[in-house]
């Protein structure tokens, strides 16, 4: 198998966003925005990886609904002063060369009751559940869901606003979007429950309302994945079927790309098939693409020592590449302690590159 990595330099236009390589930046929940505004050292972060990937998505960001977040130091999506935060990131991205989308964000029942930014705020889910099945809240009523899908939208409408060059909508780890696509968490009875299709409305329903919020071609990614936060064995869909039913919607309601979040890129995603699930979307889509699932880390996430191989050849990701299962690669640990990450693989320069190292989780650099 092929380990020169110069398909991954090639340039690749995102609907009407031209990147300069294949190379995502993923969003990486970082607590470094006292407040909930991103500051000038979260602009220096983002502008030091900017030259090195084709685009950045930032960390979560809370939508401006009162049940979003759960802590004071993610940064929020709402409000002037964090507004004004993240357009000061935007312009040290551009500076730098640089491409940035936000990941637009709410927790849903993974909040934490009584915690800031509103801590008076209830736990909104879709049946007042917990992913393990634990009564947290009360399911949310269509008129909250109409709110949700109107915050969504009004952060879109921000972010092309403050100069970002599109949106991620996080529908993934079990979060509020998930919990609706997740028959775990949706017992609901109305047209946002029961089939694949009505788990799929609400997320469809953000898309179409970002869409109608926004110009023409603003580009609008939504993440999703099988495994949820402490249930790494949940699935959203068993069969390539299941799968097309729930982004059929998406898709319909113009969604520009895909970003398949797994922990492991390399596995197969059903039985009776070597695909992987980036690949099966791109199958089933049509769609750009991102892949993500412990590229380039010594250690698979959350897996054992003998995943190294696959973690840290680039002989299988570019072998999947080039069969077409994938469009952009995101990395994630990998960039916190090595921003040039990609710049020195392409320059040859492997042995430079510094390995991922926990301790870089706990320091914005």
């Amino acid at each position: 198998m092929t380990t020169d990595p110069t398909p991954l330099f090639t340039p690749y236009a995102l609907g009407e966003l031209e990147l300069a390589n294949r190379f995502v930046m993923a969003p990486m929940t970082r607590q470094f925005s006292p407040g909930g505004v991103p500051g000038t050292d979260v602009a220096a972060y983002y502008a030091r990886r900017a030259p090195h990937v084709g685009l950045i998505v930032t960390e979560g960001t809370y939508v401006d609904h009162p049940s979003a977040g759960s802590s004071d130091r993610v940064p929020r999506f709402y409000g002037a002063d964090a507004l004004a935060g993240w357009q000061f990131v935007t312009e040290a991205v551009h500076a730098a060369g640089g491409r940035i989308v936000p990941q637009l964000w709410h927790l849903g029942a993974v909040r934490t009751e009584g915690a800031p930014p509103h801590p008076g705020a209830p736990v909104l889910s879709p049946s007042g559940l917990r992913a393990d099945g634990t009564a947290v809240g009360e399911p949310a009523t269509a008129a909250d869901l109409d709110t949700v899908v109107a915050a969504f939208a009004r952060a879109a409408a921000d972010a092309e606003r403050a100069g970002f060059d599109g949106v991620e909508i996080h529908g993934a780890h079990g979060y509020l979007l998930d919990q609706f696509l997740w028959p775990g968490t949706n017992r609901r009875a109305d047209d946002h429950g029961g089939s694949l299709a009505n788990r799929a409305r609400l997320s469809a329903e953000v898309i179409a309302a970002i869409r109608a919020s926004t110009r023409p071609g603003f580009p609008v990614l939504f993440r999703f994945s099988q495994w949820k936060g402490g249930h790494f064995d949940a699935r959203i869909a068993d069969t390539p079927d299941e799968l097309e039913q729930l982004l059929t919607p998406l898709v319909d309601a113009g969604v520009t790309a895909l970003h398949v979040s797994t922990r492991r890129y390399w596995l197969p995603a059903f039985e009776d098939s070597a695909l992987t699930l980036a690949g099966w979307t791109k199958k089933l889509t049509g769609l750009p693409v991102i892949a993500i699932g412990s590229v380039g880390v010594r250690q698979a996430f959350r897996g054992e020592h003998e995943e190294q191989a696959e973690s840290l050849s680039l002989a299988p990701l570019l072998e999947r590449f080039e069969q077409g299962e994938f469009d952009l690669v995101a990395l994630g640990r990998a960039l916190l302690s090595e921003p040039a990450w990609p710049t020195k693989l392409a320059a040859g320069r492997v042995a430079d590159i510094r390995p991922y190292d926990k301790a870089d989780e706990a320091r914005l650099a």
